[in-house]
């Protein structure tokens, strides 16, 4: 518990020294002069703070929310809301998870814990690429981040949900059984012993801190990169690179895994991009990242085998890159 405690006291103070240091920067105009600040790192501060001033109270929603369904709602009541019937199983795990706030960066030990309690790999995947992709903190973020229009918000919420109900099927076809590798133990599935109001509150609480420095510190590495991408590389080499509907969605999503964004603040970044990219290739970026990223692939092969990982990373790319591809002639 005290490594615990001291390992936040040095991740707050070190946010809290570089939020002080960007100020400083920011808004001293003394400082500046002193220091000869470059013109181009100074629009690279200003890109970076306004991401995450921007990002960071959704996150703080979003990950209060999650707590509180991580402690007082259980797998079984989740479980008993999925049908015997493997299309319905499909459909309906993508509805729970579209209505189930939790960021990709947890969403692997809550599957891991649905399949250890006897939910289909299939029904665990639906859920998997709905829950940090369209749940209602994902849509409200994406609506304020494309300025309060409910266009890319409806496209990403009815696509997504298409799209993963898709890969959940074909992930269906291919595997069964738990595919979990050999180091996953099922401990989790006994049943704990009831805890008191008050206990399963501070568990609650807790939770959503470590769930918070989690998040946030990819969310501050994906704020500056793309913050460094818009100040130093040139629109131009951007707009080559994806200068037409195959290349710009490729683009897009190759940004998405990489920066492995938290979803439910990805869209202020991917909307920094909308006024190089088309919309097709912002929907690409927006859709693709919840689903699967750098961090996720890595979180998925601690627990499941690396042939059934390769195997989803190959659909979801595949199935997402055609979507997009095809209604990108009716954007």
């Amino acid at each position: 518990m005290n490594r615990i405690i001291r390992s936040h006291i040095i991740e707050i103070t070190g946010i809290l020294i570089i939020a002080v240091a960007l100020y400083l920067i920011s808004f001293s105009s003394d400082l500046k002069g002193s220091l000869n600040v470059p013109p181009s790192i100074l629009n690279l501060n200003t890109i970076f703070i306004s991401i995450l001033i921007e990002a960071l109270p959704f996150v703080l929603i979003g990950v209060l929310i999650a707590g509180v369904i991580q402690i007082f709602v259980t797998e079984e009541h989740i479980r008993k809301c999925i049908p015997k019937n493997k299309v319905l199983a499909v459909i309906m795990s993508c509805v729970i998870g579209a209505l189930f706030p939790a960021c990709e960066c947890g969403i692997v030990p809550i599957v891991r814990r649905l399949v250890g309690k006897g939910v289909p790999i299939y029904a665990a995947m639906g859920f998997m690429l709905t829950g940090p992709l369209i749940n209602p903190i994902v849509i409200a973020s994406t609506y304020m981040a494309f300025g309060n229009n409910m266009t890319v918000a409806g496209l990403r919420m009815g696509l997504g949900f298409i799209i993963s109900i898709i890969i959940a099927f074909a992930v269906s076809l291919f595997f069964k059984g738990t595919q979990f590798n050999s180091s996953t133990t099922i401990e989790y599935i006994h049943k704990q012993p009831k805890e008191d109001f008050i206990t399963r509150l501070w568990s609650m609480l807790t939770h959503s801190i470590d769930e918070f420095f989690d998040m946030a510190k990819y969310l501050i590495m994906g704020a500056f990169l793309a913050a460094v991408v818009q100040t130093y590389m040139p629109a131009k080499a951007l707009l080559e690179a994806g200068n037409g509907p195959v290349s710009s969605i490729i683009v897009m999503m190759g940004l998405a895994y990489v920066l492995s964004l938290c979803s439910e603040a990805d869209a202020f970044i991917g909307a920094s991009f909308s006024s190089i990219f088309p919309t097709p290739s912002i929907l690409a970026f927006l859709i693709f990242g919840p689903m699967i990223d750098l961090k996720n692939t890595l979180m998925m092969l601690s627990v499941f085998r690396f042939k059934f990982v390769m195997t989803v990373l190959a659909l979801i790319t595949a199935i997402v890159f055609i979507s997009l591809l095809l209604v990108s002639g009716f954007l």
